[in-house]
């Protein structure tokens, strides 16, 4: 080994707690919903799993504030990523091997207090109703692409597309859609085109006509600034702008996740969305292992 003294411990103060013992404590506390870990440390460590494939949550303020405890810390996977049941989340351990108890449970409380500070939720099967928007592809000027596009991101993620409507560029033709798909049961909508500022743009308003409350369009993503949430009674709606087309992922990438989440998207969401949320663009698309969307 190198050594020329080997120390042995023999016994521990009655305030004091073994780096093993601890980690357990902190890891117990940290473990939120669809979070799971086993009590077999190594090298002090204790890693935390997800016990289903869902949505990872962490709660960063809280983690940094964790983190910020003397001899005590925490490492996760971005949250708001994808993550299959079993893949390692994070990892957590006291940093002495022997230490006061004192941190240990005041970042124990810390964590527990709030149910956890990393989760992972299950994504609801959603019932998805899609409208492509846009006279050319509603007269048949030009072939619609954008459908095939948006009902492989949906089924990817475990979702079923229930119909799909086309609309002319005329708000009460869109409204009109919507209803419709309401009427069929869909639970989630998602509309294509019509989301930027000329004139025949007024899928904002055929939305609005339908009687969608909280409206937020714009992003800070690119691409995908001209992006919309509404929702209409307990349905989402999610208007995607002509991007969708010409990019492999953009800002709907990020977002549907969380709406199969049943996480409420508010403007501050998509706001905070900016830091991170610039695309490189790459010549191969390596996404979701880059840094798109992980602020």
């Amino acid at each position: 080994m190198g050594k020329n003294h080997i120390a042995i411990l023999k016994n521990l103060g009655d305030s004091e707690i073994h780096e093993n013992e601890a980690a357990a404590i902190l890891a117990g506390s940290l473990a939120g919903e669809g979070v799971i870990w086993e009590n077999k440390p190594k090298e002090g460590k204790i890693g935390l799993h997800a016990a289903l494939d869902g949505l990872l949550m962490i709660d960063k303020a809280n983690l940094a504030a964790f983190n910020m405890i003397d001899e005590v810390m925490c490492a996760t996977l971005h949250g708001n990523t994808l993550v299959k049941k079993g893949e390692l989340v994070a990892v957590t351990r006291a940093l002495p091997m022997v230490m006061e108890r004192t941190p240990i449970d005041r970042a124990a409380a810390l964590a527990s207090g709030r149910g956890g500070l990393v989760k992972v939720k299950a994504l609801k099967k959603a019932s998805v109703g899609l409208i492509i928007t846009g006279d050319e592809v509603y007269h048949g000027l030009i072939q619609d692409r954008f459908e095939p596009i948006l009902r492989e991101k949906v089924t990817a993620l475990g979702s079923t597309v229930q119909g799909v409507l086309f609309a002319p560029d005329k708000a009460e033709r869109i409204a009109e859609a919507i209803n419709s798909h309401l009427d069929s049961g869909c639970n989630l909508l998602v509309l294509s085109g019509g989301m930027s500022v000329d004139p025949d743009d007024v899928t904002r308003h055929g939305i609005r006509m339908a009687g969608a409350k909280e409206i937020h369009y714009g992003s800070s993503v690119l691409p995908g600034a001209m992006f919309l949430t509404a929702s209409l009674g307990q349905t989402v709606l999610l208007g995607v702008p002509a991007c969708g087309l010409f990019h492999r992922t953009t800002v709907l990438d990020l977002v549907l996740p969380w709406v199969l989440a049943d996480q409420k998207i508010t403007k501050s969401d998509l706001a905070l969305l900016g830091y991170g949320g610039l695309c490189r663009n790459c010549p191969e698309c390596k996404y979701p292992d880059c840094g798109f969307g992980k602020g």
